[in-house]
């Protein structure tokens, strides 16, 4: 029996797809209009110091160039709730990159032009950019992103790991990644009777509302902010960056609209970055595989101007069943740009070195790596105790085997040729909170019989619109044509971030609330509708604040087919598979696309994709897309994606679990994987460029 067309799960064609591809969809950098000015950063140039002198003749003798904002000049801010915004407001230079002038223009290339006749004088310190194992700076935080504490202890897992018959204890590094959305970071702002709008490209406007209005002193209700397409952000987005802050300063200070676009080429050291980590991960087993210690230990770096802490040992504390476990963070305060989200922190990183670890246990042990994570399959959550609200990660990998053809393998490495390739298969597991943020929505309905649904959602290329939509259908038991939805404006009822895999939950959650409620006032409702129609409100914020007694996680299993060339060294992955417990899958066109998404990042993670610290300049060398390499079609010739049917009660209305990061988490250990079974060489630094392979090749 087909699906109705408003039914949850059914194939929805996005509804904005056709504005997108015809070109109508508006981004935040063409919200222009006759007069405005255009907004070039001038970055510092060294890595550490002060600024000691500005000289902007030059610039302001170029023609169309308006004004040069600098920290002498600049509008004074009120001191902002994320120090990286404070910009233009003292000399301070805490690494290479940071705005020390903005250029305003009436082209784009007048603002460039001018930018590059700023003369700079700069009093240098001494610069420390490069993490280490062993960097003297290294100290244990209180916390770890997404308020997880830096160390988590049960039993001695020291004594238990050297007790063990077999060990495992292997050391990861990974370079610092950057998140190079389709459209970079830009805002365009413009004041009008002392009210504020900014078109700014983010994952959450109500969150960058919040933030202009205490950085500026202004109250919210002077102030809107809005996102209603967005080209992507996995995570770069995710905070309000300094582009909005220095396009609606220079808009005050000018008077005029200014739209501020930053190249590419500057978001290395201004939006934030994945910190590159050194992971040491100590397993101890017993011959039948079975372990008895899971020691998880990170170093990270963060900048000078805050601490932020990759979470990357999180997930090792709830993975599988083993009776001793240390997991910690420690982090070093670097000369460095902040670190940030990028697609499934902690996640993402930390899995990548536990599943490579989980694989060299299986290999010494002679035991197939799918048979070793089913002996080790914990009952309850290992760090909390708590039982699962659904745990189907078996599931998961036996359903991946069957379809990956996993189990026709010769487990034997090195063996398997096609000419000059050597071939090789993989396996990892994935897993991933289930979060959920306080949001509000509203609903209406109208006297003709149609339905309008408010939340300020960001749909950042997920196809948010569509599935609220059919959230909204389901809920008041009406075709989802009848249903608009509007989104992306912080003058909407305030939504969460689009980030940490939560917006459908927490949006969804509230849309859901608020059509049931209204289904409800129209039950009671006698007679026609009054001309104003109705309409009531809903949020989560019961929800939100609720801790539930259960432990809630997607999970998934990743297979990867590579061949390895023998004589360039060169990886090419030839099929990706991914299975998925992720709840109740809402949409299962759009889910299909998250997932394959997610798992093209891992590839690139796994392979191609890395930001290389210079030690002499302090700034990241891969700052476009010609050296930054992201996977491209040729890179993923046989992906696929599916998921396994999962009935949990204890998540939200719509049964539904995070799906947009998860597909990243487990792909690039089960790549690894996959070459170490081609080569016989374990790697374990990422990415697996041909350089490091070649040494290994016959």
């Amino acid at each position: 029996m087909s699906e109705s067309p408003q039914a949850l799960g059914a194939p929805v064609v996005r509804r904005e797809g056709r504005d997108k591809v015809t070109g109508t969809a508006r981004y935040a950098a063409e919200h222009t209009e006759p007069g405005c000015l255009y907004g070039w950063i001038v970055p510092a140039g060294v890595a550490s110091g002060r600024v000691t002198a500005i000289r902007t003749a030059d610039a302001l003798a170029v023609p169309g160039v308006h004004t040069v904002l600098t920290h002498d000049n600049a509008p004074r801010l009120e001191e902002p709730d994320d120090p990286i915004l404070a910009v233009l407001q003292n000399d301070r230079v805490p690494h290479r990159g940071w705005p020390v002038a903005l250029v305003l223009a009436e082209t784009p290339e007048s603002a460039r032009a001018g930018a590059e006749a700023v003369h700079v004088d700069y009093a240098t310190t001494g610069h420390d950019v490069v993490l280490t194992a062993d960097h003297p700076g290294l100290y244990t935080p209180e916390k770890a992103n997404g308020g997880y504490p830096a160390v988590r202890e049960r039993g001695d897992a020291g004594r238990a790991f050297d007790a063990a018959p077999v060990r495992i204890d292997a050391t990861y590094t990974m370079r610092g990644l950057h998140n190079h959305p389709m459209e970079p970071h830009a805002s365009t702002a413009r004041w009008a009777d002392g009210h504020l709008t900014v078109h700014d490209s983010s994952q959450g406007s109500s969150t960058v509302r919040d933030s202009l209005a205490q950085a500026l002193g202004l109250d919210r209700d002077r102030i809107t902010v809005v996102s209603e397409h967005v080209g992507g952000g996995f995570g770069s987005k995710g905070t309000p960056r300094p582009q909005a802050v220095l396009a609606s300063m220079a808009a005050r200070h000018t008077g005029l609209t200014v739209q501020l676009a930053l190249p590419r080429r500057y978001m290395a050291s201004v939006v934030g970055h994945r910190a590159p980590t050194v992971q040491r991960v100590r397993l101890g087993a017993d011959r039948d595989g079975v372990l008895s210690s899971v020691s998880h230990e990170i170093a990270t770096h963060t900048s000078r101007i805050k601490e932020f802490v990759e979470q990357a040992a999180v997930p090792a504390r709830i993975m599988y069943a083993s009776p001793h476990s240390r997991t910690e963070h420690r982090v070093a305060a670097l000369d460095v740009p902040s670190p940030s989200w990028m697609r499934a922190p902690g996640e993402a990183p930390g899995m990548y070195a536990l599943e490579s670890a989980m694989d060299e246990l299986a290999c010494v042990l002679g035991i197939d790596p799918v048979e070793l994570r089913l002996r080790n399959e914990p009952q309850t959550e290992p760090d909390s105790g708590r039982p699962f609200s659904s745990r189907n990660l078996a599931a998961c990998l036996s359903e991946g085997a069957r379809r990956f053809g996993w189990y026709d393998r010769d487990p034997q490495p090195a063996i398997r040729e096609d000419g000059p390739w050597l071939l090789g298969t993989g396996v990892a597991a994935a897993t991933y909170p289930v979060l959920l943020s306080e949001s509000a929505a509203s609903a209406h309905a109208a006297p003709d019989g149609t339905f309008r649904i408010g939340v300020n959602a960001t749909d950042i290329g997920t196809g948010a619109r569509t599935v609220l939509a059919q959230i909204a259908a389901s809920a008041l038991g009406v075709p989802q044509e009848r249903v608009t939805i509007d989104i992306g404006s912080s003058d909407l009822p305030a939504g969460s971030v689009a980030g940490g895999s939560s917006g459908t939950a927490s949006w969804g959650t509230a849309v859901h609330k608020a059509a049931t409620a209204l289904t409800g006032r129209l039950a009671e409702h006698t007679g026609p509708l009054p001309p104003e129609g109705i309409t009531v409100t809903a949020d989560t914020a019961e929800e939100a604040a609720q801790e539930s007694p259960y432990a809630r996680h997607a999970f998934g299993a990743h297979f990867a087919e590579v061949g390895v060339d023998s004589l360039t060294g060169e990886v090419r992955v030839r099929r990706l598979l991914g299975v998925y417990a992720a709840g109740r899958i809402l949409n299962s066109r759009t889910a299909r696309s998250q997932f394959i998404g997610g798992m093209v990042m891992g590839l690139g993670m796994a392979l191609t994709e890395s930001s290389t610290m210079d030690p002499v300049f302090g700034d990241f060398t891969e700052r476009d897309l010609a050296s930054y390499h992201v996977p491209v079609c040729a890179d993923v010739p046989d992906i696929q994606a599916h998921w396994i049917d999962e009935d949990d009660p204890h998540l939200n209305p719509m049964g539904s679990k995070g799906i947009g990061e998860i597909g990243i988490v487990g792909t690039a250990a089960a790549i690894g994987n996959a070459v170490r079974h081609a080569t016989g060489a374990r790697l374990r630094e990422l990415p697996l460029t041909p350089d490091k392979l070649l040494p290994y090749l016959p």
